[in-house]
C-alpha cells in the first residue's frame, strides 16, 4: 500500500512538472515573439534604442556592422553567468534558451514595418518589447539580463534595485545622445518607460521583491523546500482557521512567510504545487528590503 501511494505521488509530481514546463515554455515563446515584434516592427527599422542589455545591443548594432542577433546573446551572456550563481541553474538554462530563441527570431523572422511615426514607435515598440520581457519573467527566465546585475549589486551597495537600473539606463541613454542624437536618446527614454510599465503590468504589478504568505497543511514541508531549495529565509506565524461555527474548535495552522525576488516566483509556485496544490498563497509587492533576507543561505546546484 505504501509503495502504491509513493508511485501515485511520483506520477502526480511528474504531471505537475510537465504542466509547469509547458506553461513556462508557452510564456517564454509568447515573450520571444512579442519582443521580436517590438524590435523588428518598430525599433530596429527606425534606429531606436531601449534601456538595459537590449539597449546596449541596439546601440552597438546601429553603430557597427555586428548583427543584433549575435549581440543579444553576447551582451546578455555575462548577466546569465551571474544569474546562474545568484538565482540557480534552472533559471540560467531557461534564460539562455529564451535569449537564443529571441536571437533566432530577430535573425530569421521578417516582421512588417508598422509605422514611421516616432511617438508611436517609442510607445508601442516599448509596449511589445516590455510585454515580451514580462512574459519571459512569468516563465521563469529573462531576455534582458540587466535585472540580474541589479539584484547582485544591490546586495553589495546601499542602492535599491530600481536605483541601479536607473543609473545603468542613464549611462546607456547618455551614450545614445552622444553617438546618435539627443532626440534619439529622448525617444529611447520614452521607449524604456513604456517597456517598464508594460513589464510591471504583465507580471501583475510585482516589484523587485515579493512577500509570499503560504497557508497549507504541509507548512513544514514548504518551509524546508524554501530554505533548502531556494535558500531563502522564512518566518512561521501561528494561526487558526477562521471558518467554523461559534462552538467549533478552530484548527491550528502554521503560516509560512518569505520574501523572494520576482524572478523566483515561477519556481516557488511550481515547488509548492508539488507539495500541496491546494495551498493558499498570498503575494504582496515590496518596494525594497533591508537586512539578511535577500542573501541566500545556499545556492542551487
Amino acid at each position: 500500500m505504501c509503495h502504491l501511494k509513493r508511485r501515485l505521488r511520483e506520477v502526480e509530481i511528474l504531471k505537475l512538472n510537465i504542466a509547469h514546463i509547458a506553461k513556462d515554455t508557452l510564456f517564454i515563446l509568447i515573450g520571444i515573439v512579442s519582443a521580436g515584434f517590438g524590435l523588428k516592427g518598430f525599433l530596429l527599422p527606425n534606429l531606436f534604442i531601449d534601456g538595459g542589455a537590449m539597449g546596449i545591443s541596439l546601440l552597438i548594432s546601429e553603430t557597427t556592422s555586428v548583427s543584433l542577433s549575435i549581440l543579444i546573446i553576447a551582451v546578455n551572456l555575462p548577466f546569465l553567468i551571474l544569474g546562474y550563481s545568484q538565482i540557480g541553474k534552472q533559471f540560467a538554462i531557461k534564460s539562455v534558451l529564451a535569449i537564443i530563441g529571441l536571437a533566432l527570431v530577430v535573425h530569421f523572422i521578417s516582421y512588417p514595418l508598422i509605422t514611421t511615426d516616432k511617438l508611436l514607435i517609442a510607445v508601442f515598440g516599448g509596449f511589445f518589447l516590455g510585454g515580451g520581457i514580462g512574459m519571459a519573467i512569468r516563465g521563469g527566465s529573462v531576455i534582458d539580463g540587466t535585472e540580474v546585475l541589479a539584484i547582485h549589486l544591490s546586495k553589495k551597495s546601499g542602492l535599491t534595485i530600481g536605483d541601479i537600473i536607473l543609473i545603468f539606463n542613464i549611462i546607456i541613454f547618455s551614450f545614445g545622445a552622444y553617438i546618435l542624437s539627443i532626440e534619439v536618446a529622448l525617444y529611447a527614454i520614452l521607449t524604456y518607460l513604456a517597456a517598464a510599465k508594460t513589464i510591471n503590468f504583465v507580471v501583475e504589478g510585482v516589484e523587485e521583491y515579493t512577500g509570499i504568505t503560504i497557508i497549507s497543511d504541509n507548512s513544514d514541508k514548504i518551509r524546508l523546500m524554501i530554505t533548502e531549495k531556494l535558500g531563502r529565509g522564512v518566518t512561521i506565524y501561528a494561526g487558526k482557521g477562521g471558518y467554523g461555527k461559534r462552538s467549533d474548535t478552530l484548527k491550528q495552522i502554521d503560516i509560512v512567510y518569505t520574501v523572494i525576488t520576482r524572478l523566483e516566483i515561477a519556481k516557488l509556485r511550481s515547488e509548492i504545487d508539488k507539495i500541496d496544490s491546494d495551498a493558499f498563497i498570498i503575494m504582496n509587492s515590496i518596494k525594497d528590503t533591508k537586512g539578511g533576507m535577500i542573501k541566500k543561505r545556499s545556492i542551487e546546484k
